[in-house]
């Protein structure tokens, strides 16, 4: 089983507040595991980018969504 360590925050459900940053890393772990290394380095990369271009949730720091993030992160695979 593959998933990030951290409660479900039903607090925050519907909100489009939380940090999905730790279930996608999670995702290229899976990947990993499962031998798909080139799509595990390529959503790592995406990742690193949306990070680097300031795509941060509240959490750190910055003023995007989950949804902001999700899509710099498939913008940027």
């Amino acid at each position: 089983m593959f998933e990030p360590i951290h409660g479900s925050a039903p607090d925050i459900a519907g909100q489009n507040i939380a940090n999905p940053y730790g279930q996608i890393w999670s995702a290229a772990i899976m990947l990993e595991h499962l031998g798909e290394v080139e799509a595990a380095n390529n959503i790592m990369e995406a990742v690193d980018k949306a990070t680097s271009q300031g795509v941060l949730t509240v959490d750190l720091g910055g003023k995007a969504s989950t949804k902001d993030v999700a899509d710099a992160v498939i913008a940027n695979l």
